[in-house]
């Protein structure tokens, strides 16, 4: 991608960012006093356990190089405002939902300079020239996660007719630039995309599925109810595609690493229908 498209899927993201910031409050981050159980499952599958099954997973079916830092960088953008409203559709609990991505949407300004910086260290092949330093990737998060968050959080108590008015608008809007990212994608690396998708899609497929059915089982495990379980499922299963791919495209200049977020980014809304479908059967 040239400049140009670089600034645009940054300013994308920022907006994207507000928008969800449209939909917090302070009581979702209080929230974590209130469930601390339900709060700790969920950070448990998305910062720790998300990246570990990716590894493994990279280990065990041997992907190159290019393919195997995509998946960690999008291992480690968890959640995004699509699982809000994946949670919503499969009668899940939303406030947990929101509050995970709230709290996430934070922790991860350190968690994500770190595995990515992990994942460079240990799959960069020796003609990889990249730098990626943390204190660059750490600046440029806080400027499209916890800024733009910060806005849209203060529109929201300033102003909450107009956020409320602008919620939907902007989760449109939020698909809207995927699809046309992954577009992007697609007509830069048209040479490259059925061998990326024939080397990509079983590795990226395993992920997703396997994190939900972990996010699934964990939730029970620690005796959670179902809404909060599936709740859990969802958000472990559901990436910031967005994220991963502003920064493989923009903080790395490397299209190529975003190739895994955009075939996951795709599949995700696949198999979120068994999640909403298992869900809507057990509330009717």
């Amino acid at each position: 991608m040239d400049n140009s498209a670089t600034i645009a899927l940054a300013l994308s993201l920022f907006i994207i960012m507000i928008g969800m910031g449209l939909s917090l409050t302070i009581d979702d981050f209080r929230r974590i006093l209130k469930y601390p159980l339900a709060i700790f499952v969920g950070f448990l599958n998305q910062i720790i356990l998300l990246p570990l099954l990716a590894y493994l997973l990279i280990v065990l079916l041997s992907v190159e190089a290019e393919i195997a830092i995509g998946l960690m960088i999008l291992a480690a953008c968890p959640g995004g405002p699509t699982s809000n409203l994946l949670t919503h559709l499969a009668k899940g609990d939303t406030a947990l939902s929101v509050s995970l991505t709230a709290v996430n949407s934070l922790v991860t300004i350190i968690s994500i300079p770190l595995i990515v910086n992990f994942a460079l260290a240990v799959f960069a092949t020796d003609d990889m020239f990249i730098s990626a330093p943390v204190g660059k990737i750490i600046g440029s998060l806080i400027a499209i996660i916890a800024v733009p968050l910060t806005i849209g959080m203060l529109f929201k108590h300033y102003k909450p007719y107009f956020a409320d008015k602008m919620d939907k608008p902007v989760r449109i809007a939020s698909g809207a630039v995927l699809v046309l990212v992954i577009v992007g994608l697609v007509l830069k690396e048209k040479d490259n995309l059925i061998p990326y998708l024939e080397r990509s899609w079983v590795v990226v497929l395993s992920l997703n599925v396997l994190t939900m059915l972990v996010g699934f089982a964990s939730g029970k495990i620690f005796k959670l109810n179902f809404k909060q379980a599936i709740s859990i499922s969802i958000e472990s299963g559901n990436q910031n595609g967005t994220l991963a791919i502003a920064i493989a495209v923009s903080l790395l200049a490397r299209p190529d690493f975003a190739i895994a977020a955009a075939v996951y980014s795709l599949l995700m809304f696949i198999t979120a229908i068994v999640p909403v479908y298992i869900g809507n059967k057990m509330f009717d």
